[in-house]
């Protein structure tokens, strides 16, 4: 069970007040901020200040660096997986922040004595701290926050991340190139940062181990494979590892043409590239908290699509927007004075935002479909998945450069990739595309207000039953229950047009009367007692036809045979403010009369479950007659 306080904050800013999430903020955001700060200290050391190492250029220190640092991803994200479920994460994140600050001062004595060598060394060792920090602060996540508070964490998380890499680069370059002795303030600069992370990491509250008994394999690659193998069986999230993986990607492309983008396409100083990566970093910190909001702190895989969706737009758009940039050279100030470099920006900014809405739910997907046991593994399996995909997005880069592609074509070829990428992720777990197509309807035509949410159980079956107001009932019903739910509704209306789509993909089961199928009714019936035998929440509405008149209809016999068949909970719930809307009967007209204005206010209120044996028809029918109360 996650370690809470009693009182949940009013919204994802709250949590920075609560010991269970301010220290690990604090310990992770020092943790990026030091890495970056170290690694770009010694990259200005070796591109502006002569450092060499080996007799190799300083194309070749550069790049060797970017592979010494990534790999050990590769080798200790599958023990970094082992170590955090078999230790307490809190304790585990002490024992690395120690390790951090022998780092630095092993660091500081190269920067001290030039030694492109040692600092080299402690650069592989910088990755190592990474590598077995990644998984810890992703899994424990869900040990100390309730699922409400998981997105909202993650989107904090995910912010503090991107600022920090950022400050951490901007920190590097000033305080190395600030005057002379800049290499002893630089040690002193990354020492402090490790000690502060240390003592941030000495108040995070306890975490026990989720598999404590487990024994430790220290071969790297069979217990790789082993992880991948098993975080496979479950599709959602492997899918969702490749999505994040698919992310860095994209990202690691984008970010690693900045320098030539700020230099050769905008005719850039070095200050216009600062503020390419900082409106970039920013993006992502405020798509990463949005995400609460957009989805009213609940996990809404609908934001996924919504992330890639504009990730492709402004990615081709930002291809366009700086084909008709001046040829001249430009300042920071003299930047921003052209009125064409601002819609470079705002495409940077919002490929930063849409980033945040795709890589956000991910992350707490993984969370929360993940055995509690296996989180931690997880995480290290996405962190492989990462490394690789980024060694691959800078080997495609090579290839695509060293052969006449510009920087410009390269990165529009990665946001037209990304339309396929998306294409495919949303075929083999259609869930994530159905949640978005709900997400959008019941975000632009309504307003919904929930109460009662507490009352849906968080596993086992029951059987919810509601009224029955428009065609729009079950996606509006959708959306606000994350459960999964399996919906019986009119074998009609089930077979509408594109929404059909939706239906089918939620596995909604259709009936009929007897009078217009016999055989479509008693599959329905099958199908609802498979449903609830496997644990799955069903959704019926008892009137079997969409009011007329606003009023409820009398509720139909089938509920009784349902529960006679299958004696689980009944939660009562209902439906306010749908009557006389764009998808309502009124009048007793087919459909879609004008609609009274886009977002309507309308409500789902939710009683508490009544055991199968004191259910009946009438009484359900009261029920939820009484939570309608006189809102049609």
């Amino acid at each position: 069970m996650p370690m809470h306080d009693t009182q949940q904050p009013e919204s994802q800013f709250g949590l920075f007040r609560q010991r269970r999430f301010l220290p690990l903020f604090i310990t992770q955001f020092f943790g990026a901020f030091n890495d970056n700060l170290f690694k770009n200290a010694f990259l200005v050391l070796v591109t502006f200040h002569g450092l060499s190492m080996l007799g190799m250029n300083t194309a070749m220190i550069v790049n060797l660096s970017a592979g010494i640092f990534m790999l050990p991803f590769f080798l200790f994200s599958a023990l970094a997986g082992q170590l955090a479920e078999k230790y307490d994460k809190a304790t585990l994140a002490r024992w690395i922040k120690l390790l951090e600050i022998a780092i630095m001062l092993v660091a500081g004595f190269g920067f001290i004595w030039h030694n492109a060598t040692l600092l080299m060394a402690c650069l592989f060792m910088m990755g190592v701290h990474s590598a077995l920090f990644g998984p810890l602060k992703y899994s424990v996540l869900p040990q100390y926050l309730h699922e409400r508070e998981l997105l909202g964490g993650n989107g904090l998380i995910e912010m503090g991340t991107f600022v920090a890499i950022l400050l951490g680069q901007i920190a590097g370059t000033m305080i190395v190139q600030s005057r002379a002795g800049g290499e002893n303030l630089i040690m002193f600069a990354c020492v402090t940062v490790a000690v502060i992370g240390y003592l941030s990491s000495r108040s995070m509250p306890p975490a026990p181990p989720t598999a404590p008994n487990i024994k430790l394999n220290w071969n790297v690659f069979s217990e790789t494979m082993a992880i991948i193998r098993h975080v496979k069986d479950n599709k959602t999230v492997f899918n969702s590892l490749l999505g994040i993986s698919w992310f860095w990607f994209f990202g690691a492309v984008y970010l690693t043409q900045f320098p030539e983008l700020a230099k050769n396409v905008l005719h850039g100083t070095a200050d216009v590239y600062t503020l390419i990566m900082a409106v970039f970093s920013l993006g992502v910190g405020l798509g990463s908290v949005l995400c609460e909001k957009l989805s009213d702190r609940q996990i809404e895989l609908g934001l996924v699509p919504f992330g890639s969706i504009g990730l492709s737009v402004f990615g081709v758009d930002l291809f366009f927007a700086t084909s008709a940039v001046p040829a001249a050279h430009y300042t920071l100030s003299s930047f921003l004075a052209e009125p064409s470099h601002w819609r470079v920006l705002a495409d940077i900014l919002l490929i930063g935002v849409f980033g945040g809405f795709f890589i956000v739910p991910l992350y707490a997907l993984i969370q929360t479909r993940t055995e509690r046991e296996y989180t931690s593994r997880a995480i290290a399996a996405n962190n492989i998945l990462n490394s690789l995909f980024m060694v691959i997005g800078a080997i495609m880069s090579m290839l695509l450069l060293g052969n006449g592609v510009s920087i410009r074509e390269l990165l529009l070829i990665v946001a037209i990739m990304n339309i396929l990428v998306a294409i495919y992720i949303y075929t083999l777990i259609p869930e994530f595309l159905m949640r978005f197509m709900v997400w959008i309807l019941t975000h632009t035509l309504y307003r919904v207000k929930k109460e009662g949410l507490m009352h849906i159980p968080a596993s086992g079956p029951a059987v919810l039953v509601c009224n029955h107001v428009s065609y729009m009932d079950a996606l509006v019903i959708a959306g606000a229950i994350r459960r999964p739910t399996r919906f019986v509704m009119d074998y009609q209306i089930y077979n509408l047009p594109v929404i059909n789509f939706i239906f089918r993909t939620a596995g909604t089961i259709p009936i009929a009367s007897a009078r217009e199928d016999a055989q479509i009714k008693e599959a329905a019936f099958e199908g609802i007692a498979a449903a609830l035998a496997a644990g799955d929440l069903v959704v019926i509405f008892p009137e079997g036809r969409i009011t007329k008149t606003g009023e409820m209809n009398r509720f139909m016999p089938g509920i009784e045979r349902i529960l006679r068949d299958s004696p689980v909970p009944v939660i009562p719930m209902a439906l306010q403010g749908l009557w006389g809307s764009f998808f309502s009967r009124k009048d007793g007209a087919a459909m879609m009369k004008w609609p009274r204005g886009l977002f309507s206010k309308i409500a789902l209120r939710i009683g508490p479950a009544i055991a199968a044996a004191e259910a009946d028809r009438q009484g359900l029918e009261d029920a939820v007659r009484a939570l309608r109360g006189e809102v049609q």
